[in-house]
């Protein structure tokens, strides 16, 4: 077999098809229904996919927050668990285009590994274009090597956004939509205020995606440039430190840098009386 690499951090249902098979390319399952939703149906796979829950399993589960990212020694052992290593090439993917998918992403590079990207229309993509899927089984294969190298600068915590926004050295870009960054809707958690960190901007994800997918790299550019200056080096946040993965990967493929995903995002910041939100008058 010839060596592969993954020419973007965003790959097509074609090219996964095409290279399906390789035996350094694994396809990972990271689907987390939105909160609030209630999923119904059989659930089917690519085939040979493996589970990425970073929602119930692979994640902090001493910190009260949801999904929150684990060390760098027990994601090792669970992602090694999966059969990766050091040298896959890892594809995630989730069951409703993009949503959950860029989480695993981002969370594999904050590890260290560089060979991941995100399946573009994820599987409703896949499944339109007429290729197979599967009925989910448990992985029984070999353990893999893998070896985190722990990035925590593409992580940040509370203190860390509040003084950026205080000092006015970083963007902060919330990804919610528009009338909860507003406050104007209720946010799907109990007990999280609705609104916004003073300073933050918004972006919706939802404004990055066309039928599921990525728009193009120009109009992602556009979005971006409509807020950010070009050498900005953009903190994103979000309810819960899953769509901010979504503006991470618009904004890597639009060309900026130095990008940060605040984990806690608004469960933890709206939760947290001590940190200030504003709402806009409606």
């Amino acid at each position: 077999m010839h060596s592969l690499t993954l020419p973007t951090p965003l790959v097509s249902v074609a090219w996964l098809a095409d290279h399906l098979h390789h035996p350094d390319l694994l396809v990972l399952d990271a689907h987390m229904a939105p909160p609030g939703s209630a999923e119904s149906g059989p659930v089917r796979q690519i085939p040979g996919a493996r589970r990425f829950d970073f929602d119930g399993e692979i994640k902090d589960a001493a910190n009260p927050l949801p999904h929150m990212m684990p060390n760098p020694a027990q994601f090792e052992r669970q992602v090694r668990a999966l059969g990766v290593n050091n040298d896959s090439l890892i594809v995630v993917y989730d069951r409703l285009g993009i949503f959950s998918a860029a989480r695993g992403w981002w969370m594999f590079r904050a590890m260290g590994h560089t060979q991941v990207a995100v399946l573009d229309g994820g599987l409703p993509a896949w499944q339109a274009a007429g290729h197979a899927v599967a009925a989910p089984s448990p992985y029984a294969g070999a353990t893999g090597d893998f070896v985190a190298a722990h990035r925590p600068e593409l992580f940040c915590d509370a203190d860390a956004v509040q003084r950026v926004l205080t000092d006015g050295s970083r963007p902060v870009l919330d990804a919610r939509g528009a009338e909860r960054f507003a406050g104007q809707a209720a946010e799907p958690r109990p007990g999280v205020r609705a609104g916004h960190m003073p300073g933050a901007v918004n972006l919706p994800f939802a404004d990055l995606l066309e039928n599921g997918r990525m728009k193009p790299v120009a109009e992602l550019q556009a979005q971006f440039a409509a807020r950010l200056a070009p050498e900005a080096k953009p903190v994103f946040s979000c309810g819960s430190g899953v769509t901010a993965c979504i503006l991470a990967l618009g904004a890597e493929l639009a060309g900026w840098q130095g990008l940060t995903v605040y984990d806690g995002s608004w469960s933890e910041w709206g939760a947290d009386l001590a940190r200030p939100v504003v709402r806009d008058p409606a």
